[in-house]
């Protein structure tokens, strides 16, 4: 078989060294807990890794994964044991910690910021998931996230769009203080309630509402806010992200840490994100920040 031409979403070497490791470490693990080893896998972690990666950059279904990658049955498979196992949460976390500590931070945080974005759903996810914002009149679902302030994905919820922000906020809270005990500040936006900044009080975090200059009609940077809409629009260079697709939410959650594993991968060995973008330059553009 002729090797596949590489796609602009696959791994470089330095990238794949980065991950690596995790993805060999689970392998090892699972074949460790097998009774009956058997034959060895077909087919290579990275050709899979690459299928994945491929799926969330370009926003193609599974079904319709080029022909010269593995299967999709067999990457979609890989792709919902790693979620289940929380492979993608514990490279989210490797790599954030590495580029935290190249920007000269702690690799604990002491600080974070709270945002939700709701985004419509695609025809594949269930009803009974999704919801209606009455504010941004959109129906489907909600991203909730909790950065750092280089705008680093520390947690990530997706709920219905009707879920209130304080009650996805609460949820993470609770992830994040039991994960990061470093962390005592927490910024947020007016729509956050009064009883999600007395539970952050109770878990020892000050929690600071940002609130929008009266008479601001168009978009405005807040301070110490604006990383978070930084991360946003991060994630819309992966095309699988501008609409939710996933029947189930804790895939969802997958494809937004394998994103943010994917732009911090390229952030630490220097490499150049694709993007539309730049109209001068329509093959790359820098992620930084």
């Amino acid at each position: 078989m002729s090797a596949r031409r590489p796609c602009p979403s696959d791994l470089s070497d330095a990238r794949w060294k980065l991950i690596e490791p995790v993805l060999a470490a689970w392998r090892f693990e699972r074949r460790a807990r097998a009774l009956d080893i058997g034959r060895p896998p077909e087919h290579g972690l990275r050709e899979i890794m690459n299928a994945i990666l491929y799926v969330d950059r370009a926003g193609v279904q599974w079904r319709y994964l080029p022909h010269d990658f593995p299967p999709w049955e067999t990457i979609y498979g890989y792709f919902a044991k790693w979620q289940k196992d929380g492979v993608f949460a514990q490279l989210n976390g490797l790599l954030r910690d590495l580029v935290r500590q190249q920007q000269g931070r702690n690799a604990e945080p002491s600080a974070g910021v709270i945002d939700a974005q709701s985004v419509k759903s695609a025809a594949s996810v269930p009803a009974g998931s999704q919801g209606t914002d009455a504010g941004k009149k959109i129906v489907g679902r909600k991203r909730s996230i909790i950065t750092d302030t280089l705008g680093l994905l520390f947690a990530v919820l997706v709920t219905a769009a009707g879920v209130q922000d304080s009650t996805a906020g609460t949820q993470l809270l609770d992830q994040v203080a039991a994960d990061h005990p470093r962390l005592r500040k927490v910024w947020v936006d007016g729509g956050h309630r009064k009883y999600l900044v007395e539970h952050a009080a109770a878990l020892g975090i000050d929690m600071e509402t940002v609130e929008r200059t009266p008479g601001t009609r168009a978009f405005t940077p807040f301070p110490k806010r604006w990383t978070v809409e930084r991360t946003y629009g991060w994630l819309m260079l992966h095309r699988r992200l501008v609409r939710d697709c996933d029947t189930l939410p804790a895939r969802s959650e997958a494809l937004i840490h394998l994103a943010m594993t994917d732009l911090m991968a390229r952030r630490l060995t220097g490499e150049n994100t694709i993007s539309w973008r730049t109209p001068t330059s329509p093959d790359q553009t820098r992620i930084t920040g």
